[in-house]
């Protein structure tokens, strides 16, 4: 990706935290001081550029996720807390909240959301298979807490169910963190 691509979807993500996906190629162009016509050589349509977000968003997650693999002061257990909330800190302000739009109106970007939750899991599951080695971690069935995890993110992302509970995303991923690693039990 070059570096026009990246500005372009930082604006992406900035219009987005401002509008939702309300957002116009005449917004992004603005904020850039660049042409229409420059944006659309790159990407044709909104949901070409936003099926693109998607993938940089999640491929910036990945590299938040290797960052807390790699971080030598954090517990095994305290690694798998932190990595399946992964998020970088520039979008710990984005409103995940309103990705529900997408459903209705770009359906083949909320698939591909969808498609990037439930893959590569694969150093995520050896964290938890080394947490419960090391018994941080009780044994547990991997295969139902990926389902769980990965449908209440669905439903967090594929619903106004947070914006009705007046729940901001990051809290709502904490709270459900926090069910999966304690439990219900005092």
């Amino acid at each position: 990706m070059d570096e026009t691509q990246k500005k372009i979807l930082e604006t992406v993500i900035v219009e987005y935290k401002a509008k939702g996906l309300k957002f116009t190629m005449d917004d992004i162009a603005k904020e850039l001081h660049m042409s229409k016509k420059t944006i659309y050589k790159i990407y044709h349509d909104k949901e070409e550029m936003l099926d693109s977000m998607v993938d940089y968003v999640f491929n910036s997650i990945k590299e938040s996720e290797h960052a807390i693999l790699n971080d030598s002061g954090l517990t095994t257990a305290q690694k798998v807390s932190k990595i399946l909330i992964a998020l970088p800190d520039s979008y710990q302000n984005v409103d995940f909240r309103m990705m529900f739009q997408l459903k209705d109106k770009y359906p083949t970007v909320y698939a591909k959301i969808n498609e990037r939750l439930e893959n590569d899991w694969e150093e995520t599951i050896s964290l938890i298979e080394k947490g419960i080695e090391e018994g941080c971690i009780r044994p547990i069935s991997i295969p139902t807490l990926k389902i769980i995890f990965e449908a209440t993110i669905e439903k967090f992302l594929s619903s106004d169910v947070l914006i009705k509970n007046n729940m901001e995303y990051q809290n709502a991923l904490d709270n459900m963190i926090d069910i999966l690693m304690s439990g219900l039990n005092k």
